[in-house]
């Protein structure tokens, strides 16, 4: 980050320090929150808009390449507003993954977020064109507010990224305008030789003409899309905090008995490292990267530490929500009436301070997406179903793994579905 030039759109370092401990980073601050709650908080929203983003994106790549780095986990996520007011500008933050480059290089770690990873990313052979395939996929998003690859499974999200068939049929595609489909199709080409760069992206007639892309809404579908995948984590959060609370006696005992025995300092909170140590001694063997994740889901407070509530949380986390008892004492306390499925009204209320209750467009779309039979309501099974998938594709992507995709990555060179470059094997 010092290495590249001051700009608007990054957001910028102010200093480092070092103590014995560790090194600390003092950044600008962004308090305008991420990219998509600003979108959702809008009441309208265009395709000018989406233009407006695409292009401030695309510039912050240009820059980076210019300067020899690849950002490598461009998400949206990664896009912060730099405060509350209209005219905020829009920040590319978290560096964390990037690297120097020098052109004609290969890199072969596999790196980034699913959904927003290139094909050839998963090939392990790729270059700075795949931050151009990630900002595809996020120019994508906004126009419809879902992502143009994505499955249930993290296997089944690869294999349609390395098809790579971008589909404009659902709404509301057939507002959008050609040159935006055109823009998509060019910016999500397979192979990284035909694909867009930078340059070529700005230069596109529908960035070109960003101040006159259609100023129509694309209709309330995108924000409820959006929002909609906020709601379900809500859902399941809630969920999550019933079943803590009725665990029983013995089994919290359980699992205050592990916090402190994680907890060699007596201090009453444990840190990522006391986290680390402990879940290897207690048979859980997780990579670093989705220790950090379960530290920041579970550190409520924000202070870095694990206090035991909190590891308690955690800890049904773990426990993968295997325990058909637990899921059941939080399917009940949905299901007021007993009725031994959660209907409409009982979702509604259930998520009504989490939502403003007009918004019935958000409430069907989950129960759209957890029934599957089609019943209008939700039965135990299905409940069970989307509380053990990923059904929020935003959260997933925040849980990246390394070690998760290198083991797809093999899993799919074994089943073929992968034909990698000779260079890149």
């Amino acid at each position: 980050m010092k290495h590249l030039p001051k700009h608007p759109n990054i957001v910028s370092i102010k200093d480092t320090y070092e103590d014995d401990d560790a090194v600390h980073i003092v950044m600008e601050l962004c308090e305008g929150g991420e990219l998509f709650d600003r979108i959702v908080s809008r009441g309208h929203y265009t395709e000018r808009a989406a233009a407006a983003v695409t292009r401030t994106i695309v510039e912050v790549i240009q820059v980076c390449h210019k300067n020899g780095v690849m950002h490598r986990d461009l998400k949206p996520e990664n896009f912060l507003f730099e405060n509350k007011k209209e005219t905020a500008l829009l920040k590319a933050i978290d560096f964390g993954l990037s690297v120097f480059f020098k052109p004609g290089q290969k890199f072969d770690e596999i790196v980034g977020s699913p959904y927003y990873m290139a094909p050839e990313v998963l090939k392990r052979f790729y270059g700075p064109e795949v931050d151009v395939w990630s900002a595809g996929v996020i120019l994508y998003i906004l126009l419809c507010g879902v992502p143009p690859f994505w499955a249930e499974t993290e296997q089944g999200v690869a294999r349609a990224i390395i098809r790579s068939v971008v589909e404009f049929k659902r709404d509301p595609w057939p507002k959008v305008s050609d040159n935006a489909k055109d823009l998509v199709k060019k910016m999500l080409n397979p192979d990284p030789k035909q694909r867009l760069t930078a340059q070529e992206v700005l230069d596109h007639p529908w960035l070109q003409n960003a101040k006159k892309a259609p100023n129509v809404s694309l209709g309330e579908t995108v924000r409820a899309r959006l929002k909609q995948f906020s709601m379900m984590n809500k859902l399941k959060k809630r969920a999550l905090r019933v079943i803590a609370e009725h665990l029983s006696v013995e089994e919290v005992a359980g699992i205050k008995e592990g916090f402190q025995l994680m907890d060699t300092g007596n201090k009453g909170k444990i840190d990522v490292n006391e986290l680390r140590v402990g879940l290897q001694k207690l048979g859980h063997q997780i990579p670093d990267t989705d220790i950090q994740v379960l530290m920041e889901a579970g550190d409520v407070d924000k202070d870095g530490y694990l206090d035991c509530g909190e590891f308690v949380a955690i800890s049904v986390h773990l426990r993968k929500l295997g325990n058909e008892d637990h899921l059941r004492k939080a399917f009940e306390f949905f299901d007021k009436n007993q009725s031994g499925y959660i209907e409409i009204e009982e979702l509604r209320d259930a998520l009504a301070d989490e939502v403003e209750t007009t918004n019935e467009e958000i409430i069907n779309a989950i129960i759209q997406d957890v029934d599957t039979d089609k019943d209008g309501r939700i039965s135990f099974d299905e409940f069970a179903a989307m509380m053990k998938s990923g059904t929020d594709w935003r959260q997933a992507s925040r849980q990246y793994s390394r070690e998760r995709y290198n083991s797809l990555s093999l899993r799919l060179m074994e089943d073929e579905s992968l034909q990698l470059n000779n260079k890149g094997t």
